[in-house]
């Protein structure tokens, strides 16, 4: 699935995000619109990292969930 997909399906997949990531809230995940760049600034937030390990959990996260 590419990330237009991930966008449009964005409602779908909330439920997803937080089971990952729970430290974005359900307000933080309404506010993303599905959109990556958006995502990969909020986790390194809450989380604290670089945005090069955000990118490869997220990037982990898309492949072991099985979106496409």
């Amino acid at each position: 699935m590419n990330w237009d997909q991930i966008e449009g399906n964005w409602k779908q997949l909330k439920g997803k995000v937080k089971e990952k990531w729970n430290q974005l809230t359900d307000d933080d995940i309404e506010a993303l619109e599905g959109k990556k760049e958006r995502l990969l600034g909020k986790i390194q937030e809450k989380y604290g990292i670089a945005k090069e390990e955000a990118e490869r959990e997220l990037n982990s996260w898309v492949d072991r969930a099985k979106l496409s």
